[in-house]
């Protein structure tokens, strides 16, 4: 993909995003797939327990195709960063579980997703989520900032995803831990039926599993394991991404 066309991507990706934000800052439900794509309640906030006391407009707002903290197994006092953060509902729910002492970054290139986010956070008054402009292609955190990076059907949407994963390892300290929903394509399928199957349910170009493990690998992750949870459509499943980045060397 040339320059020009991932950063046409990019800026589709963005306008696409904002329209559902400010659908859901004005009270109405944003969807990013065709009506009946994912009715089957494993996607959005349908794929998570526990959300007593979110704010209905991040519920409303999730656009997610699982549940990555469901593997994150996060702890309280550790950072985490999720890439894509749109309505914040990974976010606040990850800020409850790194509380107290921690942090919850969420990152979006999107200012109407940001503002939704940031009003979500205000009205369930969760203080430790931070929320950052900027693409999941340039991270803007230092070096070793974080000690988990999540993200919710986002990194299929990225026209470059050797550079997401590759910022994903900078921005982990040494032992840190990756936890991704995304959704894949099926070894085989037909281009014609995935890129159907793909506007169907709103991704991008997605990867198939062994594509996703050869680029975390390329990337320096280490532990990799990738779980198909179930079909996203024809040619298509959700599946839980874990990797690690490998611990600092003892001498």
């Amino acid at each position: 993909m040339t320059e020009a066309s991932a950063r046409d991507t990019h800026n589709s990706v963005i306008d696409r995003y904002s329209d559902l934000a400010r659908t859901a800052l004005a009270g109405g439900t944003p969807v990013d797939c065709e009506p009946d794509a994912f009715g089957d309640g494993r996607f959005g906030a349908a794929a998570y327990p526990g959300t007593d006391g979110i704010p209905e407009p991040a519920l409303r707002a999730s656009l997610g195709c699982g549940n990555p903290l469901a593997v994150a197994d996060l702890h309280p006092g550790e950072t985490v960063l999720d890439l894509g953060s749109g309505g914040g509902l990974d976010v606040l729910l990850s800020a409850r579980r790194v509380a107290p002492g921690g942090t919850a970054y969420g990152l979006d290139a999107s200012p109407d997703m940001l503002s939704l986010a940031r009003a979500n956070a205000d009205q369930a008054r969760v203080t430790n989520a931070r929320f950052l402009h900027g693409r999941i292609e340039d991270i803007p955190l230092p070096d070793q900032q974080v000690d988990v990076v999540i993200s919710n059907c986002v990194i299929n949407l990225s026209a470059d995803k050797p550079r997401v994963f590759a910022e994903a390892f900078r921005v982990l300290r040494p032992g840190g831990r990756l936890g991704i929903s995304d959704v894949t394509a099926d070894d085989g399928t037909d281009p014609g039926q995935l890129a159907v199957a793909e506007r169907r349910t709103g991704c991008g170009a997605t990867l198939t599993q062994q594509q996703y493990h050869d680029l975390l690998l390329a990337a320096g992750f280490t532990g990799i394991t990738i779980t198909s949870t179930h079909e996203a459509g024809p040619g298509l499943h959700s599946a839980i991404v874990n990797a690690a980045k490998p611990a600092a060397l003892h001498t």
